[in-house]
């Protein structure tokens, strides 16, 4: 069956089309994006602007229709730290519904460390022990340990690149007092989360599930996204202390020039590599590896457990999985997504 998973982040929107089936890994078929920063629509009141949640309903329809015109059978859309923060959060979903028929579910900071986990989990397999998975999106950063499926402690803190850029890094380049600033607020952020993580043990392995963990290991060497999923990617606690100098002496139009940097990514490269800096020293690893599956693919992997263990009962009584269903229309009664 194709699945498709509608991502409305901190810094882009994205659908991802696979093709899966359970048992077998999600093989991508399509994917549709375009750089969103809804953080930057916000007022002074916290809340998302009318032009923000136009760009977004704008989106929400060319990916449905998108989706549509490649036969998904079932749609799967959430929204992480950008409306779940958001003042009007609720009306802003209830808008989206309301033009599109796509319902937006809502992810809490933990049930995205756990769904991002649970994808770093079936990438590396049982074989590589305790994981510490670490991901910074736009408006969060979200950390989750375990040696099982579903991490024994997932936790989110507002330490996302596109906020912190906003909030502690106004100047192009940036001033050697903002980034003194900003490394001190990182690290008193992080201090009580680190602290929790180390009554369940030392992890085998730590790995980086981000567009911002990529770009940084882009930059410090590692293989180009071209190289395809299975060639190792490292970042290296060294490499970034380094790099993170460098980058605070750039200004925005310069860091274009650095391999694997976007405009859209440019002036948050920063605030990126001091958080990254900050967890990898805090949390005493020396590296880290940087995996090709992220909370996209732990929603996907979750969505065909379910189809398998908890398909709905036919009339005679019997469990199975979920039969694909075509997608409806926007407008159509009993809109397939959820």
């Amino acid at each position: 069956m194709r699945l498709g998973v509608l991502d409305i982040g901190s810094n882009t929107v994205h659908l991802l089309l696979v093709d899966a089936h359970p048992g077998a890994r999600p093989v991508p078929f399509a994917s549709h994006k375009r750089p969103l920063s809804l953080v930057q629509f916000l007022d002074k009141a916290g809340n998302i602007n009318d032009a923000g949640q136009h760009e977004l309903t704008e989106f929400v329809l060319e990916a449905w229709e998108f989706a549509a015109r490649h036969k998904a059978d079932d749609l799967l859309a959430f929204c992480t730290s950008a409306i779940r923060e958001a003042t009007n959060g609720p009306d802003v979903l209830a808008r989206v519904e309301h033009e599109t028929t796509v319902a937006l579910r809502e992810l809490t900071g933990r049930e995205e460390a756990s769904m991002t986990f649970f994808a770093v989990r079936r990438w590396y397999g049982w074989g590589a022990g305790p994981i510490l998975d670490l991901d910074i999106g736009g408006g969060s950063f979200e950390m989750a340990l375990g040696q099982d499926e579903l991490p024994e402690l997932a936790l989110s803190v507002p330490l996302g690149a596109s906020r912190l850029t906003r909030d502690w890094l106004p100047e192009d380049p940036p001033s050697a007092r903002s980034v003194k600033e900003l490394r001190r607020y990182i690290r008193a952020t992080l201090k009580p989360a680190v602290r929790s993580f180390g009554e369940l043990g030392r992890a085998n392995l730590v790995a980086g599930t981000s567009k911002t963990f990529r770009s940084l290991a882009r930059i410090a060497g590692a293989a180009p996204s071209g190289a395809g999923p299975y060639v190792k990617r490292e970042l290296f606690t060294s490499d970034l202390g380094l790099w993170a100098q460098r980058i605070s002496a750039m200004s925005n139009e310069d860091r274009l020039h650095l391999p694997g940097v976007s405009e859209a990514r440019a002036p948050q490269l920063l605030a990126g590599a001091l958080v990254a800096e900050a967890a990898l020293e805090m949390f005493e690893f020396p590296s880290m590896e940087i995996c090709p599956w992220a909370l996209r693919e732990g929603l996907i992997l979750r969505r065909l457990d379910q189809l398998v263990f908890e398909g709905p009962a036919d009339p005679a009584g019997h469990i199975g999985p979920a039969a694909p269903r075509e997608l409806e229309r926007p407008g159509d009664a009993d809109s397939l997504t959820e």
